[in-house]
């Protein structure tokens, strides 16, 4: 276990139990109230912080089943006719784009129909 979430962990218990002191001990000095919901909101932000840093991103694989035999065919940029290079390629919602390096037009790339 990492220390930063046991000492994350360690200080948000050691907040809460001084604000259930506090809040208990209200009854004699009404500020007392006001330090323990500042205590209690520290102690949520240790919380929350230690939620952040065990946070790990999610990896999402994408695979692509292919029907049959594939053979790569050169994009050409339809306005200068140059080569467009594959990591020149951008996903934007769903959608290949392709940004010539030449011209600088940025494509929809998109399969044609083999029949």
């Amino acid at each position: 276990m990492d220390y930063r979430v046991i000492l994350g962990v360690t200080a948000a218990i050691i907040l809460f139990f001084f604000g259930i002191i506090f809040a208990l001990a209200s009854v004699y000095a009404p500020i007392r109230l006001a330090v323990s919901a500042i205590l209690f909101i520290v102690g949520f932000g240790f919380i929350i912080g230690v939620y952040i840093v065990t946070k790990k991103p999610q990896q999402i694989v994408q695979r692509v089943e292919l029907s049959g035999e594939m053979k790569a065919v050169p994009i050409k940029c339809p306005n200068c006719g140059a080569s467009i290079r594959p990591d020149k390629i951008k996903i934007v919602g769903g959608v290949p784009y392709a940004t010539c390096g030449y011209c600088g037009k940025t494509v929809e790339v998109a399969e044609e129909p083999k029949w």
